[in-house]
């Protein structure tokens, strides 16, 4: 591998100069944790004796999070329920320095809510509070204004998609148009279901399963990962994409194919991983770095939040230990 020439550190200190505006699904993730040591008697299920609860931010609040805490400034697009869940989400988003005033509150939905019940170190049910039907007209027009009015502030938009309804083909379309005109960046985190929604944007950030989802596939068989990549990049005219391969690390789609491998050391919990490496990657690119050396920060970052528990993120200074030791002490 070749030794990397990139100052890291200076280039993480940049991200305060940034404001990303982070459109899609705010959510809250809720962990009820106990032990289970008999089974009830009123139905063959488990007794959970609860010890602790806790709760994270999920989905497109996990981008803003990761983002936040890098320096950057983000900026909330999206719906949140008229409930105490929306009401305690937009006051840890707050504490955080995020700004949610492009957060809508909807009183016809909940605020997006998965709870999940763990006994030991097993998880035994979850429950998810969430309305699946696409936002109203009037605040598809409403979340596009607040798009539009403040544009000109914006360095990039990453478009987090968890299939909640956020990103409808209006609202999807609509944005990719004014990152064009304003010459800003667009970058999709995608649900397959939704993929030509995102025709046109500057890049996206699929997994392996989702690449072959987005195209129709169940299965690779007996195709090779890199035709998959470079289909689904015509198919939605993206400058680039940036392939998450798990343990096999990133291949990331320019003019040709770089295939960055994985540096992690143990893989404990790979949740949020997916919103650490978009939030990357879009800073990067905002910068108008390397887009090779910005794929190559966003991989040393999930490498790191996926071995923590829980929806983590990576700090500035874990990323810079861990990214001299991969491309600088070689």
């Amino acid at each position: 591998m070749e030794k990397s020439k990139l100052d890291i550190k200076k280039i993480l200190k940049e991200f305060k100069k940034l404001k990303i505006g982070v459109v899609g699904d705010y959510m809250i993730d809720e962990y009820i944790i106990g032990q289970v040591n008999r089974i009830s008697p009123e139905a063959p299920v488990p007794i959970v004796n609860v010890k602790k609860e806790r709760y994270s931010l999920g989905g497109a609040s996990n981008v803003a999070r990761n983002i936040a805490e890098l320096g950057a400034k983000a900026i909330c697009f999206g719906i949140v329920g008229e409930d105490l869940n929306g009401k305690k989400m937009l006051e840890t988003l707050k504490k955080m320095q995020v700004e949610t005033s492009g957060i809508i509150q909807d009183n016809s939905r909940p605020t997006t809510v998965k709870t999940r019940i763990i006994g030991g170190n097993q998880q035994l049910l979850r429950l998810d509070w969430e309305n699946l039907n696409h936002i109203s007209i009037d605040i598809e027009k409403e979340i596009i204004k607040k798009i539009k009015d403040t544009m000109k502030d914006l360095d990039g938009i990453i478009l987090s998609d968890y299939n909640k309804g956020v990103l409808t083909p209006r609202v999807s379309q609509e944005i990719i148009k004014m990152c064009k005109k304003n010459k800003k960046i667009v970058i999709v985190d995608p649900k397959p279901g939704n993929v030509l929604n995102y025709v046109g944007a500057d890049s996206m950030t699929p997994n392996k399963r989702e690449a072959l989802e987005c195209l129709g596939y169940s299965e690779l068989g007996q195709r090779d990962i890199t035709e998959v990549g470079e289909e689904l990049k015509e198919k939605l005219k993206l400058k680039t994409l940036l392939l998450t391969r798990s343990e096999e690390g990133m291949s990331l789609f320019l003019n040709k194919v770089v295939n960055i491998p994985t540096f992690a050391k143990e893989v404990y919990d790979v949740t949020g991983a997916g919103d650490t490496v978009i939030s990357l990657f879009t800073m990067g690119a905002a910068l108008k770095i390397d887009l090779e050396e910005a794929a190559k920060i966003a991989n040393t970052a999930a490498g790191i939040v996926v071995g923590k528990a829980g929806t983590a993120t990576a700090s500035q200074e874990e990323i810079v230990e861990a990214y001299k030791k991969i491309y600088l002490d070689k």
